[in-house]
Order: structure tokens, then sequence, then C-alpha cells
């Protein structure tokens, strides 16, 4: 550095300010907008001097025709594919035709049933009995005798048994918790009381009882028109299980249960007991729960008589799985389709 030049000094902060000498703004009146609105009030102008509108591709006038070309490129093509029909349309005829007969576009050709189903369906017999009864010659159709196997039935065709009118038509499935007084019958001219007036207008299927209960015996009893399930609910073999709740006169003994319960002879034929106990609830020993597979006539009534003791109330509280929750005693209900395939797995 050379020595005829000193170093520069640095600056010491604000030590100018006193110099120079501060310029003052005027004051301005604050405004808000309100004020400033006021001050300059709006002049629309004139419509001569607006800019014009922008133009859209929307607001563009379309020419005659061309909504309607628009319209049809956008429909979807459908593509047409005919269908190859087993008909025969034999060359300068005018209709088509099979088997001899005029086919009409869209008409339904109904197709038949084989008559033991149609038997069958109409609540009489099961296949393997209509098969027979075709045999034996008692069926006619459209008042010919028909003894073949395998006949089919068309829709109007007249079937008749005898002097009766078969008819097919739908499956009914009803459920009736029995009240004591009426007899299990479909008809009965010295009987006072059937059942089948207490499901007098459920359906209009002629439907009939499953199996039987006594005039003074309540419960679960089964109404369908389903001749092969109800052939099937009623055979031995299917060993249908039936729960009952039994009131005797007086309480029976320990020694006693356990004999009913190695099962009773009969009419030389040994009755199963599938299970036998007393009631818990209940005050003593006349109230059992007894479950059966028998379909002996008055069977339970019977069995304790062997022993002395007498049926006082007899109640069915399950039948074939199906129970009495929500059906009060003389009313019905229809079954669901749940409950209809749960009978037709039983073997």
């Amino acid at each position: 550095m050379s020595p005829e030049k000193s170093p520069r000094q640095p600056r010491k902060p604000f030590q100018n300010l006193a110099k120079k000498e501060r310029t003052t703004r005027p004051e301005r009146k604050s405004t808000g907008r309100s004020e400033g609105r006021m001050e300059k009030p709006y002049k629309p102008r004139p419509k001569e001097d607006r800019p014009p509108r922008p133009f859209l591709k929307k607001d563009r006038p379309k020419p005659s025709g061309e909504e309607n070309e628009r319209s049809e490129r956008r429909k979807p093509v459908k593509k047409v594919i005919e269908k190859k029909s087993h008909a025969s349309h034999e060359p300068g005829s005018k209709y088509a035709t099979k088997g001899g007969r005029r086919i009409v576009p869209g008409a339904y050709e109904p197709e038949g049933i084989r008559l033991n189903r149609y038997i069958a369906n109409s609540g009489v017999c099961s296949r393997r009995e209509a098969d027979q009864m075709i045999q034996a010659g008692v069926i006619k159709v459209n008042g010919q005798v028909v003894s073949t196997l395998g006949t089919k039935v068309m829709p109007g065709d007249k079937v008749q048994y005898g002097d009766q009118t078969l008819s097919n038509e739908a499956k009914r499935y009803l459920l009736l918790n029995k009240q004591k007084g009426y007899v299990t019958t479909t008809k009965d001219p010295h009987a006072k009381n059937t059942v089948m007036e207490l499901i007098a207008g459920a359906c209009k299927e002629r439907i009939y009882p499953v199996g039987r209960l006594d005039r003074n015996t309540t419960g679960l009893l089964l109404f369908t028109n389903d001749g092969e399930l109800a052939k099937k609910l009623m055979h031995p073999r299917s060993k249908i299980s039936k729960l009952y709740h039994v009131v005797l006169d007086q309480p029976l003994a320990k020694a006693n249960l356990l004999k009913v319960a190695q099962g009773v002879e009969l009419d030389g034929e040994m009755i199963e007991i599938d299970g036998i106990e007393y009631v818990e609830d209940a005050n003593d020993r006349r109230e059992l729960g007894m479950t059966i597979h028998s379909g002996q006539n008055r069977v339970i009534r019977r069995i304790f008589e062997l022993f002395g003791h007498k049926v006082v109330k007899l109640d069915r509280v399950i039948y074939a799985g199906l129970t009495k929750k929500n059906l009060p005693r003389g009313t019905w209900r229809f079954l669901n389709d749940r409950e209809v395939m749960e009978l037709k797995k039983l073997r």
C-alpha cells in the first residue's frame, strides 16, 4: 500500500442523517372503495362502443339435415345374425313347414309330459304306482285307454282315473297346527268336524293330509298334493322322526320308562323308540317327551296302555324337522322353498 494514501475509514452509522433534510410527502386522504366509487361514478358504455361477444362453436347455426345425420351416425350398429332353423322351407312354398305343419314365427309349441308324471303331479300316487296303473289299463286319455309306458300328455288333454278327472296342478305344501276335536280325513259323513274345515280356502288345489292324527291328538299335520313326497314320508323305510309331548294320568315309574325306551312289541311287531325322557319343567313324572318314527295307528296310546297308563294329552311338537314356531293352535301356513327342499332330501 502506498504511504501517500491513507486507508479509508469505516463509515459510522447514521452519521449523515442530520445533514440530510427529510422530505415530507403531502398527506393523502385514504378513501374506501365506496368513497372512491362516489368520486368516480360508473358510466355504462354505449352499446355501440361495447366489444363484440366472442363467437362460440355451439352458437353456429346448423344447416338443415346436419342434426339428423349426426344422430344417425351415433346410433350403434346392430349386427344381424340369421338363425338357422331345422324347419324346411320348400322352394315355391309360401310358409315354412315342420312335420307337415305350418310354422308361425314367434308361436310357442308346447311340449307334453310323461303320463306317469302327470298322474303323480295330480296327487293320486307316486310315479312307480302310476306305471302300474297305466299297465293295468285303468287310465284314459281323451276317452281312450292308454296302457303304453312313456306316453306323453299334451296341454288340453283329458286324463281320467276311473270316473275321476286328473289335473296337473301346482304343488302345495301346507302345515297345520291341529286342534282337538277334529278328525284327520278328507271326507267322512259320520264325522262332525274334519281337518279340511281348518284349512278351507287355503288354496284352489286339492290337498290332503299326510298321515293321521287322532281326534283328541293335537299338533303338526302336513297337507300336500305331491303324491310322490307324501308316499315317501309315510313309508316305514323313510323313518320320519316325530316328537310328541305326552301327558299321562299318573306318574310313570323309572323302571317302566326304561322298558319303553328298550322297545315295545305291538301286534307281533317290535316298535322302536328313538328317545324318551321326563320333561324337566314338569312338577311330576306325568309329562314326557317321546320321539318315535313308527306310523301305526294310536301307537303311543297303546304303548302306555300296556303299563296301565292312560294318555290324557298328546301333542305332536316336531314332524320331519318342521316345528310349531310362530304357529298358534288351529292356524296354518305354507312351507317355504328351503323347507320343501329339506323334505325332498329325506330318504
